[in-house]
């Protein structure tokens, strides 16, 4: 099991905290658009570098294919984060975020889904070896 650094640990916290700003003010039910810039406001307001829809590239065979995968938001070049505001989180988003975390070379993401009753309810953080 990978074990995050102090810095990552701390970047995991804050995450979180920007998520349950959104998630309070907002409340559950609107699109993930709205929900991802409003996200991306809470980390500017802590100072945490971010990027939004980083393009993702797919190696294979030695051959770089740009097909259309993006990451919502890349925190400080270390956490993937997917932004959801689904009824239900289905499996493949779950799946979804560790494919991202493998093709990125990433250790640590999370898939939040804003249209949960509570944002506990509607995250999971995801870490790979």
């Amino acid at each position: 099991m990978y074990i995050l650094t102090h810095t990552e640990e701390r970047l995991c916290r804050e995450i979180m905290d920007a998520a349950f700003q959104v998630h309070k003010k907002l409340g559950p039910g609107l699109l993930e658009k709205i929900c991802e810039v409003c996200f991306c406001y809470e980390l500017s307001k802590k100072a945490i570098f971010f990027r939004r829809q980083v393009q993702l590239p797919i190696i294979y065979d030695d051959r770089v294919f740009d097909e259309g995968l993006r990451i919502d938001v890349l925190v400080e070049e270390r956490i993937v984060c997917e932004i959801k505001a689904a009824e239900i989180i289905h499996p493949v988003y779950q799946a979804q975020v560790l494919s991202y975390l493998r093709l990125a070379e990433k250790k640590v993401g999370f898939l939040i889904n804003f249209n949960s009753p509570t944002i506990k309810e509607g995250t999971q953080r995801f870490c790979l070896r």
